[in-house]
């Protein structure tokens, strides 16, 4: 197995009330959020994300660090497992011009809304069969994703990010590691259909054969 390591530390924090989400949020709301559509990405906050837009402030700062700590360059190649709209492989492209990259997402509307100069490298697909051969990228990530699958799925899905990778792999699933934050984790919780806890995360990763590196979302 691969490393514990926060990829996502330059990621911008904001203050969350997940007291207050989790009181506005429904099944329905929940239901509506799994379709991945319109209204989860550009509909009404309790259904999403309320708007979802590029800002250079959300992953350009976080993009150096997975350069840095895999040493890519030009010469490399990325896919990201649940790309939607192609944000972050856009600043990946800006920084290391020339890298080869890749997005796969699960929302037809999200690749259709992606990012302009992204769309003719994204598509629309399903994690648990990644329309690429054996080997094909350097780096595949997939940031608070899998997730959104149930378990079985969820498995099978980290069998394709190991198939793919020729390399290295880094994911970030919702997790916790006591009770608090369970309580958190599951009152914050709109689309995951797997929550577990961190030793429950890392049996799954055993199990699943996943052999790359990993983080965890907690609110």
């Amino acid at each position: 197995m691969g490393r514990e390591i926060d990829l996502l530390v330059n990621y911008p924090k904001t203050k969350r009330d997940v007291k207050q989400r989790g009181a506005e949020k429904s099944e329905e709301d929940r239901a509506v959020a799994r379709q991945f559509g319109k209204d989860f990405f550009d509909g009404e906050r309790r259904t999403g994300y309320g708007g979802f837009s590029y800002h250079e402030r959300f992953w350009q700062p976080v993009v150096p660090t997975f350069q840095q700590f895999y040493g890519l360059t030009n010469a490399h190649s990325l896919l990201d497992v649940g790309c939607a709209k192609g944000f972050m492989l856009h600043d990946f492209a800006r920084l290391i011009p020339g890298i080869t990259v890749k997005g796969v997402d699960i929302s037809q509307y999200a690749v259709d809304n992606g990012i302009e100069d992204m769309r003719p490298h994204i598509q629309q697909a399903d994690a648990r069969e990644l329309p690429f051969a054996d080997k094909s990228f350097d780096l595949v990530v997939s940031i608070n994703t899998i997730h959104n699958l149930e378990r079985a799925e969820l498995i099978r899905a980290l069998r394709e990010i190991e198939r793919v990778s020729r390399k290295h792999s880094f994911i970030t699933v919702d997790a916790y590691r006591n009770e608090e934050e369970k309580e958190a984790m599951f009152a914050w919780n709109l689309t995951a259909k797997t929550i577990l806890s961190v030793d429950e995360w890392l049996d799954l990763f055993a199990e699943a054969g996943y052999s790359g590196d990993y983080f965890w979302f907690v609110p």
